[in-house]
């Protein structure tokens, strides 16, 4: 996700443990060919770690990593680089140098760490990249649709509106290509729905606090709100129409683990809403497609995978929801229903422990 930076004072330390570790000599890439003789090498290289999302994330991939068919076949090493391409550019030389089979990239930047991708790829590494992907067309990449983000919550307010009503849209950090995309997909369905009128725009930060303090400063100016878009912050926005006195209307929103408790009615006031988000377990597809593809398994082929859903009508506690993790935690860190493309425990996510006797079953779409 990308959100607030993370302090680059961990460069120094982490190039430090790479030197000691002998990572700037070993067999080359092409001979490592790990695979057929022994456990396959991949690596999760991640910009940073600065915040829930990508804590969650790292942790998912580890108890992956820690479970089968991993734990048999794979041995995974974990790095993070302060986001700082220099610094992710250094770590992935080392491990070119290392000889993985594969790297599984969180890119600090889109473009900036193209060379040493290619790199890899010329020395036959499998590289997977997910989240902040790189366009270096020789990798692959692992992703959600972000427009279809957008899409999907406002025809979701549209639907429970009968294509009549009042709508806020609480935007998220400007400038970045998943804002940009949230917004161009809700504003798309938006317009086709000429009795939905769109009575304030303004940015939650993709922060809950912020997106409190920004609706409680917009609500005594505007007129009766029927549905709320949030690109995140989802439960602050809540909060704000809550303590105000307001009705809380139809709310299409991220997968903020506070926003679901109120979908679940386990905090009040119990909302309509839908939850879809950007799910950590990005790393975890990614780490088996790396797998699939270096094995044979898999063709080469970069994937789409969808939104994991939660509705008022639909959501589970202890599924969908975790009524005693925080409001901050990102719910989707695990897939559900008879279609998921994984189920993970709640240790996974908190602790990055493998799920007790669970064989991981991971699919591709």
């Amino acid at each position: 996700m990308m959100l607030p930076r993370y302090t680059r004072l961990l460069a120094a330390g982490l190039l430090a443990v790479l030197v000691a570790a002998g990572c700037s000599s070993g067999p080359s890439a092409k001979d490592a060919g790990a695979g057929a003789k022994g456990k396959l090498k991949i690596a999760l290289s991640n910009s940073f770690i600065g915040n829930g999302w990508r804590v969650e994330m790292e942790n998912v991939f580890k108890a992956a990593c820690a479970m089968p068919p991993y734990k048999d076949q794979v041995d995974c090493t974990v790095f993070n680089a302060g986001n700082d391409v220099a610094v992710q550019t250094r770590q992935i030389s080392n491990l070119i140098a290392q000889g993985v089979d594969g790297i599984v990239i969180n890119a600090a930047s889109t473009s900036g760490l193209n060379g040493v991708v290619k790199q890899a790829c010329d020395r036959g590494i499998v590289v997977v990249s997910f989240d902040n992907t790189v366009d270096e067309p020789c990798g692959l990449t692992v992703n959600t649709d972000q427009v279809k983000f957008g899409e999907q919550l406002a025809q979701f307010i549209v639907d429970q509106l009968k294509g009549q009503g009042n709508v806020v849209m609480v935007t998220g950090v400007a400038g970045t290509g998943a804002d940009n995309d949230r917004n161009a997909g809700a504003k798309k369905v938006f317009a086709a729905n000429p009795g939905i009128k769109i009575v304030a725009t303004y940015s939650g930060m993709w922060d809950s606090a912020t997106a409190q303090r920004q609706t409680a400063a917009q609500l005594p100016s505007l007129p009766k709100v029927d549905g709320v878009w949030v690109s995140g912050g989802t439960d602050g926005v809540i909060k704000a129409f809550a303590e105000a006195g307001k009705p809380v209307p139809v709310v299409g929103g991220e997968a903020e683990n506070g926003f679901r408790k109120y979908m679940a009615g386990i905090s009040q006031p119990k909302v309509n809403g839908m939850s879809i988000g950007q799910p950590p377990f990005l790393s975890v597809i990614s780490l088996e497609l790396a797998r699939a593809v270096i094995k044979g398994e898999h063709p080469k082929q970069s994937i789409t995978i969808p939104f994991p859903v939660a509705t008022s009508d639909t959501i589970k506690p202890g599924e969908t929801v975790f009524p005693d993790l925080p409001d901050s935690f990102f719910a989707d860190f695990t897939d559900s229903g008879p279609n998921a493309l994984l189920v993970l425990c709640q240790e996974a996510a908190t602790d990055g422990t493998p799920c007790p006797g669970a064989t991981l079953n991971v699919k591709l779409g």
